[in-house]
């Protein structure tokens, strides 16, 4: 495995970042004050979010290895929560190479630790943010074969990234760099399921200095335009599973999910 130390290692300490808040949710230990301080004022309902939303990372990576896909670009990592995506795929897979992608530094100082590779494959990863596009596609190219097909993954990422960052524009462009027969993953927060609770969400996460744009079924929709949906489309965390897996425990979600292949 190796790693991109090209940025500041300094964490920042004093605000709180979604990384951190994301593994305060799952029970995890690589967070600070200013993180918990966010998760502790978020409803109990957050908890079973980022709960579903790893069972569907999971679903989703063993349903395209299975299907033979072996390279995987995975922006907004978060901090690393075994079993993650390289383990899932590796599993089936041992050859895969997986590139991973995050811009919070504590994800860096882990990566060495967690994303540690089968001896067939590979694990790379790049401190970066998805919203400088270009920077991640030309460290990935280092590692991936651009040539054929990839999965490029994007978990609970894009609702932070607002309509005036250009949300749509940044997954268009990721998507036409990869060449036909790849793979879009990508799980969203909804505004329109329960709306309520969104916005008691928002509100929170906002006091934490975190910005959060959830989206109704066709904004998240407009990321797969021109993309053909698996079955079955696009739909909730947890009544997405591929067709042959077994169906998740049936529970409400706010988070729409989807698993599409590029044309």
């Amino acid at each position: 495995m190796t790693t991109d130390h090209s940025r500041s290692h300094r964490i920042d300490t004093s605000r709180a970042h979604p990384a951190r808040v994301y593994d305060w949710l799952l029970g995890g230990k690589d967070n600070y004050p200013v993180d918990e301080a966010v998760g502790e004022t978020l409803p109990p309902e957050a908890r079973d979010a980022a709960r579903q939303n790893r069972a569907f990372m999971h679903r989703a990576a063993a349903y395209l290895a299975a299907r033979g896909v072996d390279q995987f670009l995975d922006i907004g990592t978060g901090i690393p929560t075994e079993p993650n995506l390289h383990q899932i795929v590796q599993r089936t897979v041992p050859t895969a190479r997986i590139v991973y992608a995050d811009n919070d530094p504590i994800v860096l100082r882990h990566a060495e630790a967690l994303l540690v590779s089968c001896p067939e494959g590979v694990t790379d990863y790049i401190q970066a943010d998805v919203r400088e596009p270009d920077q991640i596609v030309r460290h990935a190219r280092q590692v991936l074969d651009f040539d054929r097909p990839m999965a490029l993954s994007l978990i609970a990422l894009m609702h932070f990234i607002r309509d005036d960052q250009n949300a749509h524009g940044i997954v268009r462009g990721l998507v036409e760099a990869l060449p036909s027969g790849s793979h879009l993953v990508l799980s969203h927060a909804a505004i329109d399921i329960f709306p309520e609770l969104a916005e008691q969400v928002i509100a929170q996460y906002a006091k934490g200095g975190i910005r959060l744009s959830f989206r109704t079924r066709e904004e998240v929709a407009r990321f797969f335009d021109g993309l053909e949906l698996a079955p079955p489309g696009l739909v909730t965390a947890t009544e997405w599973y591929g067709a042959d897996q077994e169906p998740p425990p049936s529970e409400g979600s706010g988070i729409y999910a989807a698993v599409a292949r590029i044309p």
